[in-house]
Parts: C-alpha cells; sequence; structure tokens
C-alpha cells in the first residue's frame, strides 16, 4: 500500500517545530535541515514503496501532531 505524506498545517494550527522526532525515530522518508524541521514542511511527499511503516510511525511519534498520512 503507497501512503501519501504531508507535513505541516495551514490556517493557523502548529505544526513542526524542530523536534526531529520524526526521523530520529522512523528514519525514511523524513528529512530535517540542521535546525530539526522536516525540509518538506508545509508541503507533501509520496512515500516510496516500503517505507509506509517508517511514514506511520513517524507521524504517530511527532509531538505536534504535524504529519498528517493521506492513504
Amino acid at each position: 500500500m503507497k501512503a501519501h505524506i504531508k507535513l505541516g498545517f495551514d490556517g493557523g494550527q502548529q505544526g513542526c517545530t524542530g523536534h526531529g522526532r520524526c526521523v530520529v525515530m522512523a528514519g525514511e522518508p523524513f528529512e530535517v535541515d540542521d535546525n530539526g524541521y522536516n525540509l518538506h514542511r508545509g508541503g507533501s511527499i509520496e512515500v516510496p514503496p516500503g517505507l509506509e511503516e517508517a511514514a506511520r510511525y513517524g507521524a504517530k511519534v511527532c509531538p505536534e501532531r504535524a504529519i498528517l498520512i493521506e492513504e
């Protein structure tokens, strides 16, 4: 099953604040900058095949719940 990850929120909701837990706990497909902010915040990426569970786990451990999984 291929998942689509949308990172961050618009409309005043709190998005990525740079904890970096997604990449520390789940690794790929997440990428962060030197300050811990997700490189794709406010946008979306397609999850490569085989990384769907990592994507789900990264979303689960985000303290801000800034990662939405759309399947």
